[in-house]
């Protein structure tokens, strides 16, 4: 017990500590909505008006991808015994390289990727992709818009099944989603920045300009992974605007959050549910678990261009680098499958779509180089963290998700927590994954905010 009140006492003596001698304004950072991140020749001279856009893939490109895929280099034998343990398996990795180059119906995925509406418009000096799907429901059924945000190594291809029932009316609602399903700058079909500086903050006031150009002041947002951090940036930067946020990998990083967290290594009861607490503890697990599962973010965040070039030049290291992220983080259990247990929750035309839209881009270089935006020294400055949000936001958790948090650490972010669904299913992919579930949340949610404005603050739409 000495020991404990001991340790309590030195948490508490920090955190005061460090509340005294930490800085920061009650107000967030003001963001230059017209901040350029073209290149500099076109500014002013953009196109802003709404293209349609189609995806292709075309013969000379369909021609040179299989034939990478089918001259690749010899791999190198696994260790006996090692399932996904050291990545991914190479004995695993040659069916999913000769279905890609062999049997992947390249025109059908074309077609199946171009099913919902595609459009482009030049934000701040970057060609922003998004695909705009607009409900048909019954008149009297109220249509609520929902911009839907990706994270890496995913993509606008991950909302693909649950698109049709956000849709659609839903038993018990009285409503449906108009959805806004844009590609993060440097993903997908949209521009790359030309110049440093676009974290999260950055990217949430161009999909504030994206979502005011549809004619949207105020809407809903739903995210995961970075998806997840841009609208989180959104409810911070833009309060008013922001009618509710779902999200299915929240987190609060703050001082308030460490001091709980660190509190409830020592009693858990203070902090978490009885039922939840080994989702979040002992910290050594959880530490144990990102030091060998984030290596990467490491990479990314320092050396993206050098990684890069290997990824852009071979599509089977990209394959092998983005399946093996579709493995653990579903199931950290599936490093121990030999082959990694990728096609219990998806096909293989799902994942080989997502590989699509980045290899057809070229933009695995510039997805990555959001890792070393976020951690600048640039954007802490920013310390768009540290500041709370009173956008009603709902998270939804499951149970292979890399990092939980309880409520009461949501809250010191999240001041007008509603509550979380906590699924003992599921993983990182949650929409491609599970999407049904998913969607069901997202009405649910979605339902407790509008009733949240009409009884607390009467600002709904």
């Amino acid at each position: 017990m000495a020991k404990i009140l001991l340790g309590l006492f030195v948490i508490v003596v920090t955190y005061i500590c460090w509340s005294a001698l930490s800085s920061g304004s009650s107000q967030p950072p003001k963001l230059d909505p017209e901040e350029w991140w073209g290149p500099k020749e076109l500014k002013g001279k953009q196109d802003t008006s709404i293209r349609p856009f189609q995806v292709k893939f075309t013969d000379e490109m369909i021609k040179d991808l299989r034939s990478r895929l089918k001259n690749h280099r010899q791999l190198v034998p696994p260790l006996e015994g090692v399932a996904f343990e050291y990545g991914f398996n190479s004995k695993a990795i040659e069916p999913w390289l000769k279905y890609w180059a062999e049997e992947y119906p390249f025109k059908e995925r074309e077609a199946f990727l171009n099913k919902y509406p595609h459009f482009k418009t030049n934000i701040q000096g970057l060609d922003i992709h998004f695909v705009r799907v607009k409900p048909q429901v019954p008149a009297g059924v109220e249509i609520v818009p929902l911009l839907l945000l990706h994270g890496w190594p995913g993509s606008v291809r991950e909302f693909y099944e649950a698109i049709p029932i956000l849709t659609k009316q839903q038993p018990g609602y009285n409503f449906a989603f108009e959805l806004v399903v844009p590609s993060l700058p440097g993903y997908g079909f949209s521009d790359a920045p030309v110049r440093p500086g676009v974290a999260p903050g950055q990217i949430a006031v161009i999909f504030k300009n994206l979502m005011s150009r549809l004619g949207f002041k105020k809407f809903y947002i739903q995210g995961g992974d970075w998806g997840s951090a841009v609208a989180s940036a959104l409810t911070v930067l833009y309060p008013e605007d922001i009618l509710g946020h779902h999200n299915n990998f929240a987190m609060a990083r703050n001082k308030q959050a460490a001091f709980k967290t660190i509190l409830g290594a020592f009693i858990p009861s203070l902090v978490v549910e009885s039922h939840l607490a080994s989702r979040l503890y002992p910290l050594s697990s959880m530490f144990a678990y990102l030091l060998e599962e984030t290596g990467y973010a490491h990479i990314q965040a320092t050396k993206p261009d050098t990684v890069g070039v290997s990824l852009t030049d071979s599509p089977s290291g990209l394959l092998a680098y983005i399946l093996e992220k579709f493995s653990t983080w579903t199931n950290l259990e599936n490093k121990l499958k030999p082959d990694g247990g990728l096609e219990l929750r998806f096909t293989k035309e799902q994942l080989i779509d997502n590989l699509m839209i980045y290899w057809t881009t070229n933009c695995i270089t510039t997805s990555m180089r959001l890792y070393a935006e976020e951690t600048s020294n640039k954007n802490r400055q920013l310390s768009l963290d540290s500041h709370t949000t009173t956008v009603p936001t709902w998270a939804f958790q499951t149970k292979s998700e890399m990092i939980y948090q309880p409520p009461s650490i949501l809250k010191t972010k999240y001041l007008n927590f509603l509550g979380a669904t906590v699924l003992e299913d599921g993983g990182h992919f949650l929409a491609l994954e599970l999407p049904q579930i998913y969607a069901n949340d997202v009405f649910k949610a979605v339902n407790i905010f509008k009733n949240w404005h009409k009884e607390i603050k009467n600002t709904e739409l």
